[in-house]
């Protein structure tokens, strides 16, 4: 059977004051009222049963998580209780489904991604669906077709391509995986034609990537194995607390991909973006007059320019006068005033907010 699993279990630090440690940004209404969670959740509908969309987050977002998807299986947010990566989480679920669908064949995406047309994920999607239930033991990633020499991607290089009966969209096998290069390279990539950016999204057999797993991050096996056995039983707890935090704090991509044979990949030409900052949001909302974007029921801006002004709260007014390349983001107890360009060190100031005021405020 087919699955679908939906990572959300980042933080998205920087978009503070909206996004916390118990609420993260796929959480955040910023997109006509909608999260990125439910938007992800939406473009998988038309293709998975509701019963086989599972959700892995941490433990701090599962309730957060079952709230805007409250229509999903509760026992279908699988909740992990340390930060582990990508491999782990992967490796839990893939040891799951393997569990009660020895065959099942996963898509994984992430919450926090913006993908349209969603038409052109869904094919994609399908056409990924077909070739690995007809070639089990391969995998495929998906790599989006670049348009501009992005230095804080990392690339997939792709080699010959082969059709697919019943598929629209070409297979094409991988020969390297590239982390994030230089500006200079990175256009090299660009020129080349043969790059796209690795886009974090997988489809494969449960079973294969757990073989992967076994031969390429072997200290996984014994975890995996342990809560496998326990899974739906009165030690399922337990055992998940005690042995999850034993798997290797890796991502799926170091630990398998860019060592395991048979890895393919599906050309995506579609607009794409990661929502991990404030300026972000500029590609997916429209601007005022003014070149401001502005997420807020009710705001008043006097000569400004170039700002981004965020609230979630609908009932409360956000005023300015005379700002340029500014940041606003307001939230019942913080609010985050800074330059667009200061807007990367975020992470130095919630340190900061550590330091002077503990947990209260992050």
């Amino acid at each position: 059977m087919d699955y679908a699993v939906i990572m959300a279990g980042g933080t998205g630090k920087r978009l503070w004051p909206l996004s916390r440690q118990k609420r993260p940004k796929q959480v955040l209404r910023l997109l006509d009222g909608q999260t990125l969670l439910r938007r992800c959740f939406e473009r998988l509908r038309p293709i998975f049963d509701i019963r086989n969309i599972i959700v892995l987050t941490n433990t701090e977002y599962a309730d957060v998580v079952r709230e805007d998807l409250s229509e999903l299986p509760v026992n279908n947010v699988i909740a992990e209780p340390a930060v582990r990566d990508t491999a782990g989480a992967i490796g839990l679920v893939s040891t799951v489904l393997t569990k009660y669908d020895p065959e099942a064949t996963i898509a994984v995406l992430t919450a926090d991604q913006i993908i349209a047309p969603a038409e052109l994920l869904q094919q994609a999607l399908k056409d990924a669906l077909t070739f690995i239930n007809n070639n089990p033991d391969d995998m495929i990633t998906f790599g989006i077709q670049p348009t501009f020499a992005s230095t804080l991607l990392g690339y997939i290089k792709c080699g010959k391509s082969r059709t697919c009966l019943d598929c629209k969209n070409k297979i094409y096998s991988v020969d390297a995986f590239r982390e994030k290069p230089d500006e200079k390279t990175a256009k090299k990539y660009l020129e080349a034609g043969q790059y796209l950016w690795n886009s974090g999204m997988f489809v494969w057999k449960a079973k294969t990537i757990l073989a992967n797993l076994s031969k390429y991050l072997p200290e996984a096996t014994e975890p995996l194995a342990r809560i496998r056995a326990a899974w739906d039983s009165p030690i399922q707890q337990q055992t998940l607390q005690d042995w999850f935090v034993k798997l290797p704090i890796i991502s799926i991509d170091f630990a398998v991909m860019e060592k395991a044979d048979k890895v393919n990949a599906i050309k995506l030409d579609v607009r794409w973006l990661d929502m991990g900052s404030f300026a972000a949001l500029a590609d997916v909302i429209n601007s005022d007059k003014d070149k401001n974007i502005v997420v807020a029921g009710q705001s008043e801006l006097l000569d400004c320019k170039n700002s981004i002004i965020v609230t979630e709260d609908k009932g409360h007014l956000i005023a300015a006068i005379g700002l340029e390349n500014m940041v606003v983001a307001h939230s019942p107890d913080a609010t985050l005033i800074c330059h667009i360009d200061q807007a990367h060190r975020l992470k130095d100031l919630l340190e900061l907010i550590r330091q002077h005021a503990g947990e209260k405020f992050l």
